[in-house]
């Protein structure tokens, strides 16, 4: 009888165990999807027909570098004759106002800009992206201040419209009791780990970046010597910022740091430094679509033609997948070969948050990773 419930016991805590782990496993996937990754919205000085084909050529270039994820795709032999071709690629426009001012806002051909990367063979970004928290401290003078979402700041709209220009999820902390009860500002000053990792858990990111500005304590000695003298009333004053990036999902990996950035304007310094922050997450998660991004799933619960034209049409539908093909057929079971346009990690994600076709994992099977993926059709 006691070997009896002992048995029980272990069964349930197996139970209770891999439940455990399938949803670690479910919310370890931090990623956004990115909307509007095909439309920009650019100022316009007039609706005249020269500024209209200057803003259009603008909103390209600007949809150009939130799908390829990296500013130096404009300068590409395959991509940069194609600029000038912005009529063949809109599909609709539409004139705004915004505070006194006139925006232009295009839409365009998600395939035809899509064509374009993979006939450059160049890396495509898709819509699902890492969630990026950003601890931001503002240093001026003696006082030190950590800038939140709702912070009455320039710093904030200057964060916004970039994450708007590059695509980029990016989560500024409430900096509400949960997270001064948690960190304080010369935690984050500081680059502490610990206090950091514990306080972007609620934010659930895939990276954490800690900026420092400042126009004191980053300064060089010659730069604080000419704040200091006569040269404040007569001079632009110096700003410095760094970067520092650590990996939301291992606490183990070493943190980097950037460079020391110089000027004389937070804001562009700011815009600078997340653009090099930009860059240096779309190298990790971007793929060149050159290479063989094939990966084959199973979908085991098939047994209508209704329900396989549903399945093909939704895998065809997703932004990270270019193609799909039927490769096996056994029961209600099907197999499909899929050529990816990015990362399998990117494709898996987007399942996750779809939540349409669901992967079933006996975490207790040793031969797992060898093994074609099984997925469930979820819609009935």
């Amino acid at each position: 009888m006691k070997n009896l419930i002992f048995i029980k016991m272990i069964r349930y805590w197996v139970v209770f165990t891999v439940i455990f782990i399938s949803t670690l496993i479910s919310v370890s996937v931090n990623a956004v999807e990115v909307k509007d990754l095909y439309v920009a919205k650019v100022p316009i000085e007039s609706q005249g027909r020269s500024d209209l084909n200057k803003a259009l050529k603008h909103a390209l270039r600007s949809v150009l570098i939130k799908v390829g994820g990296h500013q130096s795709i404009l300068s590409h032999q395959s991509i940069k004759p194609q600029l000038n071709r912005y009529n063949s690629f809109v599909t609709n426009y539409r004139y705004e106002r915004s505070e006194n001012k006139q925006f232009l806002k295009a839409s365009f051909d998600q395939a035809k800009i899509n064509q374009l990367f993979v006939d450059a063979n160049l890396p495509i970004w898709g819509s699902l992206r890492p969630q990026v928290v950003l601890w931001l401290v503002n240093e001026e003078g003696l006082s030190r201040n950590l800038i939140s979402e709702t912070s009455e700041s320039s710093l904030v709209s200057t964060v916004n419209d970039f994450t708007n220009h590059r695509g980029l999820p990016i989560a500024m902390p409430l900096w509400d009791f949960s997270d001064s009860a948690i960190i304080t500002s010369s935690d984050i000053w500081g680059r502490f780990a610990q206090p950091v990792y514990h306080a972007s858990k609620r934010y659930l990111a895939e990276a954490i970046i800690i900026v420092r500005l400042s126009d004191n304590s980053l300064l060089a000695d010659e730069q604080l010597a000419n704040k200091n003298d006569n040269c404040q009333m007569l001079c632009q004053q110096a700003v410095s910022l760094d970067w520092s990036y650590f990996s939301a999902n291992n606490e183990d990996e070493i943190p980097r740091f950037s460079k020391l950035y110089q000027g004389f304007n937070r804001e562009s310094l700011l815009t600078q430094a997340l653009s090099d922050i930009t860059d240096d997450i779309y190298q990790r998660y971007a793929l060149t679509t050159g290479e063989n991004n094939q990966y084959e799933i199973d979908v085991a619960n098939i047994d209508t033609l209704s329900r396989f034209v549903k399945v093909h049409q939704f895998l065809q539908e997703l932004s990270s997948v270019q193609s799909v093909k039927l490769t096996q057929a056994n029961g209600e079971n099907r197999r499909f070969s899929l050529t990816l346009l990015g990362s399998k990690q990117a494709f898996l994600a987007s399942l996750k948050l779809n939540k349409t076709l669901t992967q079933q994992i006996d975490l207790l099977d040793p031969t797992l990773n060898e093994k074609v993926p099984v997925f469930y059709w979820e819609q009935f």
